[in-house]
């Protein structure tokens, strides 16, 4: 409820708390309204599909976030690809981390979709994912468009 109407933080790190799902939803309904945040830190919080879903609704809407590091959660295809939907249309998140989640060759796929269209996202860590073959040659695909 802070978040909503906070309006001097720019800066918040949550790390390891184990917000879960239901953290995530709450977190994103606050990014929905907040115009101050800029970078928000939830590594670590057991955050799964679910969670990523309702970040990705606040990112469709929110126009102040550039840093957000979704690292070390529970991540998988599903949310990747909720997340890569949100992005297509997002014109200020610069850098998203998804270090070490569970994200496979489908989810894999759509970031590099969603990297065809969005502009502004500069930084997008994928390491320590269960990315394979497939999933590689996808965002080769769009690496080499870009040389």
């Amino acid at each position: 409820e802070a978040m909503k109407t906070n309006t001097t933080m720019t800066s918040l790190d949550l790390e390891c708390n184990e917000i879960g799902d239901e953290g995530a939803k709450s977190m994103s309904e606050a990014l929905k309204t907040n115009t101050t945040l800029t970078s928000l830190n939830l590594s670590d919080n057991e955050i799964g599909d679910e969670g990523a879903k309702s970040m990705s609704e606040a990112m469709k809407s929110n126009t102040t976030l550039t840093s957000l590091n979704l690292s070390a959660n529970e991540i998988g295809d599903e949310g990747a690809k909720s997340m890569s939907e949100a992005l297509k249309s997002n014109t200020t998140l610069t850098s998203l981390d998804l270090e070490t989640n569970g994200i496979g060759d489908e989810g894999a796929k759509s970031m590099s979709e969603m990297l065809k269209s969005n502009t502004t996202l500069t930084s997008l860590n994928l390491c320590g994912n269960g990315i394979g073959i497939e999933g590689m040659k996808m965002v080769r695909v769009w690496t080499a468009q870009q040389e």
